[in-house]
């Protein structure tokens, strides 16, 4: 707050910031408006966080800030995926919160300013799904919609991962297009699964055509998979399990080797490449969720030797030769570690896992903790640092680690956390078939903004 806000993230090195919802990394881009100044990115994230923490005053006047603020009505390109998990997911989170924890607020404070802006954000999401498939575009203007000559290439992740958020969203607000739309592509997206029951990793949105028929369970895929086991925790349908069930099956029997996972073509299940991704590290607390926790043990495992090795878990690691990726040696601050530990440690009390996660604050305060917050490791083999925190840092990896000393938030209520490490409550009512899951005909393919 003191050094980037209302802009996306921090800076931590320089004491600055950085718009990264539409750069999508550490970038000074050209093609930001002037006036563009961030869409509060970082504070959106660690609205749960500080409800987590038991913080309501500074949760009280984030929320005044974003009120206050906070504006989608800005000529931006962002990826759909990443604004899906990272702001709206925020908002309906934080909503969702304030809400149940509204004693704790000012009276009156509080007048669904959060879930407004969340409305106004899944509209501008909508044109996105306007293509032949119901894929949808994985990047688009926030106020002029999709572009012309915009990318037609996808993730499985970027169309498989958006149910969670635009399926609340469709029951905070009575209107069904959210999830409906997110639905149906998820829908066809398994529908293009091959005959293993196996997806890619990239697809074209307009023909629904593979591009990238090599996948895992890391980067482009991964919570496509998690999507569905927690759609079905949350919303009830015996068809997200029926996809998952399957899906599931398929990892096992084509990407597991051992304690690991490598990727594999998905037409013949033969393995491509052999390595170990940091995202992958969140597969554990999926099968720990499952109830599959000796599979998710002996998987955590290896990755905390290879966390033991470097001080901290590496982008990539070349599993046949032992090695780091040549270029992917950083370490973002990211939370599928610690997020995996936690999964465990609830399941089994187990108080190895508290260690484990001693070792894995140690590492973050000793390498990465800077005057200015916690910096990204850019080299893991000489721990040179890069002046990034991510907003993920807030809003998932402390989260984890502090929900596994102090688990007090989750007594007296039971959680899904969305792949961002956003809290939806699991409420019997959202079990009922939603209204519809027919898709409009009339949606406005909008290029001349949105209102």
């Amino acid at each position: 707050m003191t050094y980037a806000f209302p802009h996306d993230e921090l800076k931590p090195l320089t004491k600055s910031f950085t718009d990264s919802l539409s750069e999508l990394g550490n970038l000074n881009l050209e093609h930001l408006p002037q006036d563009y100044n961030g869409s509060a990115l970082t504070l959106v994230e660690s609205l749960s966080s500080l409800v987590v923490l038991g913080n309501f005053t500074e949760f009280e006047r984030g929320i005044l800030c974003l009120s206050e603020n906070l504006t989608f009505d800005v000529d931006a390109r962002i990826n759909l995926f990443e604004c899906n998990i990272r702001l709206l997911g925020g908002l309906i989170s934080a909503h969702l919160l304030a809400k149940d924890y509204s004693s704790h607020l000012k009276d009156g404070l509080y007048q669904d300013q959060l879930l407004h802006l969340a409305e106004n954000l899944g509209n501008r999401f909508l044109p996105a799904f306007e293509t032949p498939t119901g894929l949808p575009y994985a990047w688009i203007n926030l106020k002029y919609g999709v572009m012309e000559n915009e990318t037609t290439e996808t993730s499985t992740s970027g169309c498989g991962s958006l149910i969670l958020e635009m399926g609340v969203l469709s029951r905070l607000t009575g209107d069904s297009r959210y999830e409906a739309a997110a639905l149906r592509a998820l829908r066809k997206l398994w529908s293009l699964r091959s005959s293993l029951n196996l997806v890619g990793t990239t697809l074209d949105v307009l023909t629904g055509k593979w591009i990238e028929y090599s996948s895992g369970i890391g980067a482009g895929v991964d919570s496509f998979y998690e999507y569905l086991i927690k759609a079905y925790i949350l919303f009830g349908s015996d068809e997200y399990w029926d996809m998952f069930h399957s899906a599931y099956l398929a990892v096992q029997k084509y990407f597991r080797h051992g304690p690991w996972y490598h990727e594999a073509d998905m037409r013949t299940g033969e393995a491509t490449h052999w390595q170990l991704t940091s995202l992958q590290a969140f597969w554990p607390g999926l099968q720990t969720l499952l109830g599959d926790v000796a599979a998710a043990n002996l998987s955590h495992r290896e990755f905390y030797n290879v966390w033991q090795r470097f001080g901290v878990l590496p982008e990539r690691y070349l599993l046949d030769y032992g090695i780091l990726h040549p270029t992917e040696k950083y370490y973002p601050l990211r939370p599928e570690f610690a997020e995996s530990t936690f999964y465990l440690y609830q399941a089994t009390k187990d108080p190895w896992y508290l260690e484990v996660g001693e070792a894995i604050i140690g590492s973050l305060n000793y390498y990465t903790k800077v005057d200015g917050g916690f910096a990204s490791v850019r080299d893991v083999s000489t721990m040179k640092l890069e002046d990034h925190q991510h907003s993920f840092f807030l809003s998932e990896t402390c989260k984890y680690l502090f929900l596994l000393y102090d688990d007090s938030f989750l007594r007296n209520q039971n959680y899904i956390f969305t792949t961002e490490g956003h809290p939806l409550p699991i409420r019997s009512t959202w079990h009922e078939k939603f209204l519809t899951t027919h898709v409009p005909s009339n949606w406005t393919f909008v290029k001349n903004g949105m209102g």
